[in-house]
Parts: structure tokens; C-alpha cells; sequence
């Protein structure tokens, strides 16, 4: 799916034109840019519902927006990677896999 500026507002209702080129100038959304101006796709209208009930639903100000987004960014980040090293981990051999439970057992003080 991917929306213009006026779909955008549309699908939303309750934010300005000039408000979403706000967020998009602050980086908070980043469009695509298509030949008619910006383009957003699903993840780009998830940002957006997300500044919105940030904004409306948490009461957070303008100034916290993008330390909670980069902080999410982050978190998002940091997942990915876990999912990596862990489908990394699924094709090790069993005394690969226990030989890592027993140095990650050292290093937390629990028993994995």
C-alpha cells in the first residue's frame, strides 16, 4: 500500500497537511519520494498512527516524540539482530549449543 500526502490525511482525519510535513522535515516519517511529492508505505502509516496516539492518546510532548522513536528504532534494531544470531544458532551442532549455555551461564549466574 502505498498513500499520498491528501490519502494520508484522509485515512488519519485528524491530522493537518502542514502538521505530517512537520514530522516528515523533523525525520520522524520517511517517505519515499515518488515523482508527485512523498509516498508512504505501511510502515511509514504505522510511524504515523504511532506519533498520533503519542501526541493525542499518551500526551507526549513534541519534544519526547523523537526520543521515544529513537528508542523504539533501537529496540527494533536489537531484535532483528536477536533473530539473526538466533537462527544462526539453530544449525549449530549440539556441543556448539552447549558449550554457549555454559558460557552464558557463567557470565549471568543462572543456569540456562
Amino acid at each position: 500500500m502505498k498513500l499520498r500526502e491528501r490519502e494520508v490525511l484522509e485515512v488519519f482525519g485528524t491530522i493537518t497537511l502542514r502538521q505530517l510535513r512537520q514530522w516528515v522535515q523533523r525525520g520522524w516519517i520517511v517517505p519515499s519520494q515518488g515523482e508527485a511529492g512523498p509516498v508512504f508505505d505501511e510502515v511509514d502509516i504505522a510511524r504515523i498512527r504511532l506519533v498520533c496516539e503519542l501526541r493525542s492518546d499518551m500526551n507526549v510532548n513534541d519534544d519526547a516524540v523523537p526520543i521515544i522513536l529513537t528508542l523504539l528504532d533501537q529496540l527494533y534494531g536489537l531484535r532483528c539482530e536477536l533473530r539473526t544470531i538466533a537462527t544462526a544458532l539453530v544449525d549449530q551442532r549440539d556441543d556448539v549449543l552447549q558449550q554457549l549455555r555454559q558460557a552464558l551461564s557463567a557470565r549471568s549466574g543462572r543456569r540456562l
